[in-house]
Formats: structure tokens, sequence, C-alpha cells
């Protein structure tokens, strides 16, 4: 059965607090960084999209309906949360087209910001990263000990485990990967869906043991290298002090497998480790192989970037940090508090 994150080890001690997240949208605010400039001319029209109480494929259906295209020209980064107030950008084809007035979009919850034109429909995963304003309630527990924890994430950053959010209620889509796995029928989308859970699955069990052992943000023999901001990798070769000074500055992290064809690049105890999870799962690396997908790999550690932190007032603590594309704000706050 598929591990929660309430239940993955944790790296500075354990949370010093317990507090609710999300008691309104309002304490759930993320911004996407999308890393650079509309075009400022073209086709499409460029949107910086505010919405509460929405989804982003509902505001997708929505803004084609009012424009009177197919959803099909409406482009996206991300999906982002109904349970917040998100910013995003959303890129819609108005090909020979005037733009519509935008602040006629009929619906409460959601506000057109910014629109720009924009050369290309905006593609699924093209951000560079999430800034997200979180406010915790009815915190209760050791102050001086969260401030210590707080200053561990500042200088450490957090285990980069995939949110609970990746595999479903109650952690299922695990076992209904497992089932695919053995013959059970599935549509395309939801195929993606249970594959990218099982590869988390994967992720998380290594990441979870070293967490255990205390060397998730230090070096093992046979270490493969994440370059921070990237998709890329490389090693394993000798720690030295250029690579000391690499981890250091966060410009390189650990890296943990998202399992593929092929055996994974690491050796030695890194190298140890991913396979003897692989042999602890063989259902699900056995299925990961026959559906065709890459060896991969994804940075162990995730640092949080300009993170501050206010007390609002006894019972309530903001949080704000910004976060690479690909990870989770909640495996922040699962090291400070757990959930009241």
């Amino acid at each position: 059965m598929t591990n929660t994150n309430h239940e993955l080890p944790h790296a500075h001690g354990g949370p010093p607090l317990t507090a609710r997240l999300r008691a309104k949208p309002e304490d759930f605010v993320v911004e996407e960084i999308l890393g650079y400039d509309a075009d400022g001319e073209g086709e499409h029209v460029l949107l910086t999209v505010e919405k509460r109480g929405h989804d982003t494929q509902w505001v997708v259906r929505e803004l084609a309906r009012f424009v009177d295209i197919s959803p099909v020209g409406i482009g996206f980064a991300g999906l982002k949360d109904r349970h917040a107030v998100t910013r995003q950008a959303v890129s819609v084809h108005l090909a020979g087209r005037d733009e519509p007035d935008w602040s006629a979009f009929p619906h409460e919850g959601v506000r057109i910001l910014e629109s720009v034109r924009h050369r290309r429909k905006l593609k699924r995963g093209a951000l560079s990263g999430n800034r997200f304003v979180l406010t915790l309630r009815n915190v209760e527990g050791d102050r001086d000990a969260s401030e210590r924890v707080l200053q561990a994430i500042a200088e450490r950053g957090v285990p980069n485990y995939f949110g609970d959010q990746r595999f479903g209620r109650g952690g299922a889509n695990v076992d209904r990967a497992r089932a695919m796995f053995a013959g059970k029928r599935v549509d395309k989308r939801t195929r993606s869906l249970l594959l990218s859970a099982a590869r988390s699955e994967l992720f998380n069990r290594v990441l979870a043991g070293r967490v255990a052992d205390a060397c998730w943000d230090t070096p093992l023999d046979g270490e493969i290298w994440s370059l921070a901001g990237s998709r890329s990798w490389f090693g394993p070769e000798p720690f030295d002090d250029t690579l000391a000074d690499r981890l250091a500055r966060g410009d390189i992290h650990p890296s943990g497998p998202l399992w593929g064809k092929g055996e994974p690049p690491t050796q030695g105890e890194a190298g140890a480790r991913e396979r003897a999870v692989a042999e602890a799962e063989p259902e699900l690396v056995n299925g990961l192989v026959a559906a065709g997908m890459d060896q991969e790999r994804r940075a162990l550690r995730l640092l949080p970037q300009q993170l501050s932190w206010d007390w609002l007032d006894d019972t309530s603590l903001q949080l704000r940090f910004a976060l690479p594309a690909g990870s989770y704000a909640t495996v922040v706050v699962r090291e400070l508090t757990r959930q009241a």
C-alpha cells in the first residue's frame, strides 16, 4: 500500500506545530512564474487569469465558450487547484480576430488581469516555477522550535517528495496502477495519471530511505547529480571540492529515479538503494518498463527560494516562498506542521 506524505520520514526532526491550511481559498495563493515575457504580437493572446473556487480545466472550457473557439485553442502551463486563489497564464487562439472585452467574462471568482499578444500556444509544463503565499490558521505548538525548523528549511531545504495529490485519495492511484499493469483497461488520460503515480511511488520510497538515514542532501558513492532548474543530470564521478561548492550553492542536487527502461545510471551505494526499492516492487517496475517509460531523474532536495514568514497573530502564520516547477508547496509545509 502506498505511503501517504503524512507517513514519510521528516528531515528536520518532525513538525513542531499543528495548524489548518486552506481554511479559505485566500489562505493558499499561487502565482505562476513563466520565466519569459509575451511576444507582444501574434495570433494568440496570453492572459493572466486570477481564479478562486474553480479548477483550470473549468476555466479553459468557459474561456473557449466566451470567445467561441474549441477548447483545443486554449493553452495553459499547469493545472491549479480550485481550493485556492491562483494566478496563471492561459493562451487563447484568436487568429485574425480582435480581442473581446475580457472584463465581460461572466463568471464570479475569475478575473482577467492582463492580456498581451503572443506568437505561440502555451504548452503544458512551460513555466519555471510558482510563488506561494500560504496562511496557516489555528496554529498550536512550540513556536521556538518552529523558528528552528524554518531556519533549517531556509538553509538546507526539504526532501523533494511527490505530494499526496499525485497519488489520489488515500493513495489509491498506485493500486489502480497495479491493476492496470495486471491487464485492467483504462483510457489514455487515466493511463498517464497512473503511470505518473507508479513512478512517483518508487521515487518517494528511494527518497524516504535516504531521509531516514540522513543522506538525502549529501552525496553517496555512485551518485547521479541533478542540475537545478533543469531536467539534465550527470555522473557518477568522484566527489571533489568543485562538486561540494556546487552542492552548497544549490546548483546541483543528489537525484533519485523516475523509473523506466534500462538500468538506473547510479552506481555504488546510491545504485544499491535504488535497486533494492525496485526489487521490492517488481509489479510497478515491470509495468513501467512494459509501458515504454524511459529512465529519468528528479532532484532529491528542494530548496525554497525567498522563504520568509510572519506571525499575523498568536495563531496565524504566513509563509512566502517560490518553488521550481514540478515541486509541491505541501512538502515544505509538512516539515513544519501537521494538519489540525
